[in-house]
């Protein structure tokens, strides 16, 4: 049964590339340390491509650190650069935003057996090349193990996920990101992912394209083997 569902979903996502011959691409490193039970930091960098690792037009890099309040409640402040560049080249000049980020978010978790969820809060103080613009974003995530009950070293999972983007000047809402993926955890300190995301646009402003290939690689340095926060594998920031 296991093995359908996972089957089903890369078909799935096979079905969604055949569908779109040119879908741009994702590219994602995410690193954790643990300083104690409750406080880590992380930093991530992301490149990012309009056609099938050509015409690369983006990417960031950001970090800050978090606070685990509970085992299924943190808090977390962050900051990081975010560069977009014209459509037609890699890197093609001029830019069309050139951005710095900070924000501040809350994540929430739940369990349902073997089934788990985060919740994502985020207030956004971007101060872009057009000036500065506020935008608040939800993520719901859920994490689904296919061959063991949690995810440990040798799980194959599940992730789907569905981020809503508004601000606080009309016409409020301004995107939506659909991602479905398939995961593995190697170690404690290493997973893979990758998955198709479909993205909606309803306000156009600092970049462009709908479909992409994302794979992230995700390392947790460090790891404690007490923790106050339980670990949610493919979650990026």
């Amino acid at each position: 049964m296991k093995k359908k569902i996972s089957i089903s979903i890369c078909f799935i996502v096979l079905i969604q590339y055949a569908g779109n011959s040119q879908p741009g691409s994702w590219n994602i490193v995410n690193a954790k340390i643990d300083l104690s039970e409750r406080w880590n930091l992380f930093g991530e960098a992301q490149v990012r491509s309009l056609k099938f690792y050509d015409d690369f037009h983006y990417y960031e890099l950001k970090g800050g650190i978090t606070y685990a309040i509970s085992k299924t409640f943190s808090a977390t402040a962050g900051f990081g650069i975010f560069d977009t560049y014209s459509s037609g080249g890699n890197f093609k000049s001029p830019k069309v935003n050139d951005e710095f980020r900070s924000w501040f978010q809350i994540s929430m978790q739940q369990n349902e057996k073997r089934l788990k969820f985060e919740h994502r809060y985020r207030a956004e103080q971007r101060f872009t090349s057009n000036g500065f613009r506020n935008r608040f974003r939800y993520r719901l995530n859920a994490i689904y193990p296919l061959n063991s009950v949690k995810v440990e070293p040798g799980t194959l999972f599940l992730n789907i996920s569905d981020e809503i983007f508004f601000t606080n000047k009309a016409p409020y809402f301004e995107r939506n990101r659909l991602f479905l993926g398939i995961g593995y955890e190697f170690t404690e300190s290493l997973s893979i992912q990758s998955g198709y995301m479909k993205q909606f646009d309803y306000r156009i402003n600092d970049e462009t394209g709908n479909n992409f290939f994302q794979i992230a690689f995700l390392f947790e340095l460090n790891p404690l083997k007490k923790k106050l926060k339980s670990r949610m594998p493919g979650s990026m920031n």
